[in-house]
């Protein structure tokens, strides 16, 4: 069984790649909203939600992991977690090797501090400009207006010089629900999502075991992710279970 967590529904656009490469696995996800949003917690907080989570998949059957939240990726090397566990980084910088993109980073204030893209990106001779948007991940998980969102946005693009860049990266997971806004204020720049890279790397590597069932845990009720869930992979109410 592959083990999913997020801070809430960003996972739920890596879920989806993975269901459309790997139908017949079965999945356990678990979004984690009464902490959302991790973007803005510590590298403390952060070490410790990430090996409590992958402790709950575990309990419920996991045996492979996904990490699909960026701002985890640096707690992951001091955490308790598996070996063969796939995160969001390494993907999505392995499709970019000898690219010439010219790459703008948009992602949590935790993503962008940790400096794990930025690294990662050098070590194939790649630089990349970085900005964080500490709001928006949150403004996507509670439900904000899409108006709302467009001027996070256009507010957070207002600091770059947008002419340096061709290709935008989203490095929330979360970022990919709000596309059409990111299209919208940047019609010109390429727009990359990182789940559809993780998931190559997910079917690649992970058999597909099951028959193909989905639980979705969350650790408090949210009505935009319960939407989401609906809208996404059609769930029925008693898929997902809130955690007492």
């Amino acid at each position: 069984m592959i083990g999913i967590f997020d801070s809430g529904s960003g996972g739920l656009t890596v879920l989806k790649e993975i269901r459309q490469r790997l139908p017949g696995a079965d999945v356990v996800y678990f979004g984690d909203i009464k902490n959302a949003p991790y973007g803005v917690k510590s590298p403390e907080e952060l070490i410790a939600l990430t090996a409590a989570a992958i402790e709950l998949l575990k309990s419920r059957g996991a045996t492979h992991i996904v990490s699909a939240c960026n701002s985890v990726s640096a707690a992951l090397a001091v955490s308790n977690a598996p070996t063969d566990m796939i995160e969001m980084i390494e993907p999505t910088v392995a499709a970019f090797k000898q690219s010439p993109a010219k790459i703008l980073l948009m992602a949590t204030p935790a993503t962008i501090n940790a400096e794990i893209y930025q690294n990662a990106f050098k070590a194939i001779g790649i630089g990349i400009e970085t900005l964080a948007i500490p709001e928006l991940a949150g403004a996507i998980e509670f439900g904000q207006s899409e108006a709302d969102i467009e001027k996070i946005i256009s507010d957070a693009l207002a600091k770059v010089d947008c002419s340096s860049f061709d290709t935008l990266v989203l490095g929330c997971t979360h970022y990919p629900f709000a596309r059409a806004a990111f299209q919208k204020v940047l019609p010109e720049t390429t727009i990359v999502d990182p789940a559809i890279a993780v998931a190559e790397k997910v079917a690649s590597s992970f058999a597909e075991e099951g028959g193909g069932s989905t639980a979705f845990l969350i650790s408090k009720d949210s009505e935009p992710f319960r939407n989401r869930v609906q809208s996404l992979f059609g769930a029925t109410t008693d898929m997902i279970a809130v955690l007492k």
